[in-house]
């Protein structure tokens, strides 16, 4: 079975047509269990998102802030297996439609043989594989997999990151790049700032893959924030953050459900 990439591109196109971002969200497989965190996931897709990336969670997240970090203890206390990812995905996928990402550090991923994962999580629906620490020039094998396979190589970049370095990186990849608005982990801030906006400009102007902006994004207000500027809005740790906080699990994928539509609102807010 092929993977999902065509889904993921017809997603966001479709976003783009309403004249609006795309909504993507993102937890950690396994938590705050297995079967429990595809619930979630639905919750999040059923209450707006158009897109969700699920994380294989990772002994040293060095991406990850607090929240995150959290739930990937949990998840990995729980026992978590890639076999498990790729069944969150392949259950989320099944029960909404919706395009599913994996969003991985390299490590787990080469130890498992990057074929082999291509083609596990193509035949679980998947739609592609955001790679953070993945050098371009290292990425090879696995994008040669991922293409074999119809799956989507989502490359990270950074404000930091140079104008060559930036048409190098977007060369690679494919689906969609996701641009860190900040330096630093994942976790909510204050304010997304105006680096966010310079980085999606200059990514822009050297690919014409659509640019969505993670890292700090939280509130309804930080969502249309962005939106105004980026083709889609990636939240992660204000999700996890209302599991963690939920006295109960159906009181967490209540409040996950409404998180999602409030974000929901805020993508659609353009000028």
């Amino acid at each position: 079975m092929a993977g999902n990439i065509e889904l993921l591109s017809s997603v966001l196109a479709a976003a783009k047509a309403e004249n609006r971002a795309a909504l993507v969200g993102y937890l950690p497989a396994g938590f705050p269990t297995v079967a429990d965190g595809v619930r979630a996931v639905t919750a999040m897709l059923d209450g707006g998102c158009d897109v969700v990336e699920i994380g294989l969670p990772h002994s040293d997240p060095v991406l990850d802030g607090p929240v995150i970090q959290t739930a990937d203890d949990i998840a990995l206390r729980g026992g978590i297996r890639i076999a498990d990812v790729i069944r969150t995905v392949k259950e989320a996928h099944e029960i909404t439609g919706a395009p599913v990402l994996c969003m991985t550090y390299w490590n787990p991923v080469d130890r498992y043989g990057a074929e082999r994962f291509a083609a596990d999580l193509a035949a679980a629906g998947g739609a592609g594989c955001i790679l953070p620490d993945l050098p371009v020039e290292e990425s090879e094998v696995w994008r040669k997999a991922a293409e074999q396979h119809g799956l989507a190589t989502v490359f990270v970049v950074a404000p930091s990151s140079r104008d060559e370095r930036l048409a190098k990186i977007t060369a690679a990849g494919s689906g969609f790049v996701y641009a860190a608005s900040l330096m630093g982990v994942t976790g909510t801030r204050e304010s997304v700032g105006q680096e966010a906006q310079e980085l999606v400009r200059r990514t822009r102007a050297v690919t014409d893959l659509p640019v969505c902006v993670g890292l700090g994004v939280s509130t309804p207000e930080q969502a249309a924030e962005v939106a105004q500027f980026a083709d889609g809005v990636i939240v992660g740790s204000a999700f996890v953050k209302r599991l963690l906080d939920a006295p109960d699990l159906e009181s967490g994928l209540a409040a996950v459900r409404t998180l999602a539509g409030e974000l929901a609102e805020g993508v659609r807010k353009r000028a």
